[in-house]
């Protein structure tokens, strides 16, 4: 039997891709699929396609806000999710983090630092744009903090981030959570269930 990838596109700056996630492995033992992360910037994506987050989009229609806001609860009841908190420090600059996360695919270990910084922003409440915080969490949780904040900011590392960004942006892809089941395109923690059908296909 060939196992199927589900690529999500990443960025940790996304609520929804963090709940999203938590969602995912149940959905993943049923479908057999592994599940690929692909590190994005979230911010560059909105630069290159135009588009805003929720909070900035529908700033002046506050009834659309409050259903989005709706939504977020009823699928965080749905699951279960009761350790997400909305990040006070929201929105968090990203740009270390997502080059981090380039620095722990290379090192082998990107699911347990997606696994451990998604903690920090989304349970934590951790200011995950400060250099102080962010080295003194990871290195408090398996890694040398120190250490990938430098490897972080290598020439190499940039700009293997920007051109997973522009790749992305290349694909279709203008916000995130988005998913890829081989050329088909899903966006958004509610598409999970075409997800599914997709990988079950």
């Amino acid at each position: 039997m060939v196992t199927k990838n589900l690529e999500l596109i990443f960025d940790f700056g996304s609520p929804n891709a963090y709940l999203a996630m938590k969602a995912l492995p149940d959905l993943l033992d049923r479908t057999g699929a592994e599940l690929v992360i692909t590190p994005c910037l979230l911010g560059g994506i909105f630069k290159a396609t135009g588009n805003k987050a929720p909070m900035i989009q529908y700033a002046d229609a506050p009834a659309k806000l409050a259903y989005e806001h709706l939504e977020m609860r009823r699928f965080i009841e749905r699951h279960g999710l009761t350790r997400f908190r909305l990040n006070p420090h929201f929105p968090v600059n990203t740009l270390t983090i997502m080059r981090g996360a380039i620095v722990a695919e290379d090192e082998g270990h990107l699911d347990e630092y997606v696994d451990a910084v998604n903690r920090a922003m989304w349970e934590e409440g951790l200011k995950m744009d400060d250099a102080d915080v962010i080295s003194t969490f990871l290195s408090a949780n398996g890694f040398d903090g120190p250490a990938l904040l430098a490897r972080a900011q290598e020439a190499e590392i940039k700009a293997r981030l920007a051109a997973n960004t522009e790749d992305a942006v290349a694909r279709g892809v203008f916000g995130i959570p988005t998913f890829f089941v081989g050329d088909e395109m899903f966006f958004g923690k509610d598409r999970l269930h075409q997800v599914e059908e997709a990988l079950g296909s």
